[in-house]
């Protein structure tokens, strides 16, 4: 009975975590850059008995042990790139991310939705710098902008074109040290370096989010059943517990 209780609880605390998830991923189906989180789940009685030889005893003791939420996996697929028209909206083919220099360090993206400060300074939405390879930030005079497959940025004014500087793309060894930070925001893991990416910079579009609204809303009706179902389990143990409080220790 005890294990039961457990076993729809911690399934009912996991269900709970993911609806988190498949309502953050919906609500973000239409932000340029978003990548979708997944939830994974460890078991605790295979992690106990692997640590263990399996005799009936360890068995018993991981009895009341149950699959539990692990965290969330960020999926790196890209989203759709649509055209804009605008000369400072980039978008990346290939893998990679767009450096901005926040006031807490490094940030990745992959939204591109860029502008020109009123010192020149290219910058995401939110007024971050954005990068360039070596990491520093790029000033952009007034003219006709162009940036090349590479990154590279160059202005026209008066029928003299000059580089002005180059767009960073980075990436990372190994991506699950990632992790989100706020819609469209990724930090680095401490120690992870960031390497240089040749993803090819698309000017004039946008790369929109990775979420699919039909699938993520479907996603969120099924996690919504699986919580309701968990509950409608722990309500049938709630009630035996009560019968067994009313009608059996009263007879003790």
């Amino acid at each position: 009975m005890d294990s039961g209780l457990y076993a729809a609880y911690t399934g009912l605390l996991g269900r709970t975590q993911a609806l988190d998830t498949a309502a953050n991923n919906l609500a973000n189906a239409g932000t340029n850059g978003f990548r979708t989180q997944h939830d994974f789940f460890k078991g605790i009685v295979a992690s106990s008995l692997e640590r263990e030889s399996v005799t009936s005893s360890q068995v018993g003791r991981a009895v009341n042990g149950f699959g539990v939420l692990g965290g969330n996996r960020l999926d790196l697929n890209p989203g759709q790139i649509t055209p804009t028209g605008n000369p400072l909206d980039v978008a990346l083919q290939g893998k990679g991310f767009f450096a901005l220099q926040s006031s807490t360090g490094t940030l990745y993206t992959r939204n591109g939705a860029f502008s020109r400060s009123a010192q020149g300074v290219l910058q995401s939405a939110n007024g971050e710098p954005v990068l360039d390879d070596k990491q520093k930030a790029i000033v952009i005079p007034t003219g006709l902008i162009h940036i090349a497959a590479d990154g590279s940025v160059s202005v026209s004014n008066l029928g003299v074109s000059a580089i002005v500087g180059r767009i960073g793309v980075f990436n990372f060894a190994d991506t699950s040290t990632l992790i989100a930070q706020g819609a469209d925001r990724l930090v680095a893991a401490e120690g992870a370096k960031a390497t240089a990416a040749n993803a090819e910079v698309q000017q004039g579009s946008l790369e929109g989010s990775n979420e699919d609204a039909v699938r993520g809303t479907m996603q969120l009706v099924l996690v919504q059943r699986q919580a309701e179902m968990m509950q409608k389990a722990l309500s049938v143990f709630n009630n035996d517990f009560d019968k067994t409080a009313t009608e059996e220790l009263p007879r003790v």
